[in-house]
């Protein structure tokens, strides 16, 4: 084995830069995982809506008890 020691002969910015490099990668490939499973997720919900029959999407608006119905102004001339 050899004595000298890999890092010795780097300056301090040069060492600071590649390890914050290899952070900004390492995050960018958890990130990228994290899409990917995001993706997996919605592709099961979809695939499983698909397999339901069509009357169970014939369902009424569940906001229908938020909808505010307000009555039509005539004008009176």
């Amino acid at each position: 084995m050899s004595d000298e020691h890999l890092f010795e002969g780097q300056s301090p910015i040069i060492r600071l830069r590649v390890w914050a490099l290899g952070q900004m990668v390492w995050g960018a490939f958890m990130g990228g995982i994290f899409a990917i499973a995001l993706g997996v997720i919605f592709l099961v919900v979809w695939g499983i809506g698909q397999m339901l029959p069509p009357e169970s999407k014939e369902a009424p608006s569940p906001y229908g008890a938020l909808e505010i119905v307000q009555p039509l102004q005539t004008e009176v001339v």
